[in-house]
């Protein structure tokens, strides 16, 4: 897919347009996008399809984390930049800004970092007549329900677990009757008790916290932000609630830092989509997953996060369309190209002809928890793989006491 002395005519510029939460909120999750853009810019000079070889650009725009900034940001590397294809990563309510612009526009867009349901049908799509233009691959609410029921099933046989879930978009999907993840999980015979909902940021749990005491919860599953779960386990101690084990699918995708360290002592455990353990290469070079984390590590200064996989794999699918569409600087052949893509990737196979819907590309999840570890105080260890059995569980799964 890179330059050749095999190739024959030259064709004109192919833009890879990236829209990156670069500042903002959610601007650690945009740290490894902008990073992977630079780490594959020498590999993605040039694209060969058939006879020709092409010169590809790289050119991304900031979101700001914010849907209306996003917005713009697509239509600017659509109308500035000529991008042929646009790739973007996670956020609630950016993610779905930027695939409904290119849907609307006409541009193909290529996502990641949230749950399948949340790109499909929070965007109020319907399987029966599936995107032209967008297109994802991440793990879906189902998964994560099957991650952390065996997650406390290894705490304890049937805990009651409660939910620490948000009034927006994220927690009407966890709740949805029939896609959600608490159908899922009751389903698998556990009890659920969910208080009703909280407003983002908020300002405290202790309705939550009341009703866990007298339900005699002993498993608490969440989706909040970290400065949220922090505050409710700060309250939930300060009441005399102690849970043997909090999950969490959200801000547990990025490493603990030493404010965080109470929630490291809470037995936290998450989901895990991407590691430097994964025996995955990258389709342009073969960099390895551990590799990749010694680069990021290396060339930042900071930790390796679980979205870098994802990262370099949302380029990686980019370039193979690119060199695999019948006709690559036709928007239309693009998007039509990365419906019918199997590829091996750092972040693992991408199918997006096996579903498990249109449009969607699954990745598995292992189950992780965040323990005392060996270069730093906290680091977040694969303790079931029933899911994922090519990567190797590393600890046991520890509850509080």
């Amino acid at each position: 897919m890179t330059s050749s002395d095999a190739a024959g005519q030259y064709g004109r510029e192919l833009c890879v347009g990236a829209v990156v939460p670069h500042t903002g909120r959610l601007s650690r999750l945009g740290d490894p996008l902008t990073f992977a853009i630079e780490f594959l810019r020498p590999a993605l000079r040039h694209i060969i399809n058939g006879r020709h070889r092409y010169p590809v650009r790289l050119a991304w725009r900031d979101s700001r984390s914010n849907p209306v900034t996003a917005r713009q940001a697509v239509r600017d590397l659509i109308q500035l930049d000529n991008a042929q294809i646009v790739v973007t990563m996670a956020g609630t309510q950016v993610l779905p800004a930027v695939a409904d612009t290119c849907e609307e526009l006409g541009v193909p867009c290529l996502s990641t970092a949230f749950p399948w349901q949340g790109f499909v049908y929070g965007r109020g799509g319907d399987p029966s007549r599936p995107f032209t233009w967008t297109n994802h691959f991440a793990w879906g609410l189902d998964d994560i329900a099957d991650v952390f029921a065996e997650l406390w099933q290894r705490c304890m046989p049937r805990p009651r677990v409660g939910c620490v879930w948000n009034d927006d978009l994220q927690g009407q999907l966890l709740r949805h009757p029939g896609y959600g993840f608490l159908p899922r999980a009751r389903a698998r015979g556990h009890v659920i008790n969910d208080p009703g909902s909280y407003h983002e940021p908020a300002d405290g749990f202790e309705g939550h916290i009341r009703q866990f005491l007298d339900e005699d919860i002993e498993v608490v599953t969440s989706a909040a932000t970290e400065a949220d779960l922090r505050l409710f386990y700060r309250q939930a101690i300060e009441q005399g609630l102690r849970p043997r084990l909090i999950t969490s699918s959200r801000w547990l995708a990025y490493p603990c830092t030493a404010e965080e360290s109470a929630l490291a002592r809470a037995c936290v455990a998450t989901l895990i989509y991407w590691s430097p353990r994964h025996p995955y290469r990258s389709s342009l070079d073969a960099t390895t997953t551990a590799q990749l984390a010694d680069a990021y590590e290396q060339r930042t200064g900071n930790r390796w996060l679980q979205p870098l996989g994802l990262a370099h794999a949302l380029l990686e699918v980019a370039a193979h369309v690119l060199a695999t569409a019948d006709d690559p600087t036709c928007r239309r052949s693009v998007a039509a190209t990365v419906g019918r893509t199997r590829l091996d990737t750092i972040a693992g196979t991408l199918d997006w002809t096996a579903g498990p819907t249109p449009n969607v590309a699954l990745v598995p999840l292992a189950g992780g928890q965040w323990q005392t570890g060996r270069r730093h105080r906290s680091e977040l260890a694969i303790v079931t793989n029933t899911g994922l059995p090519e990567v190797a569980v590393e600890a046991d799964l520890t509850p509080t006491r």
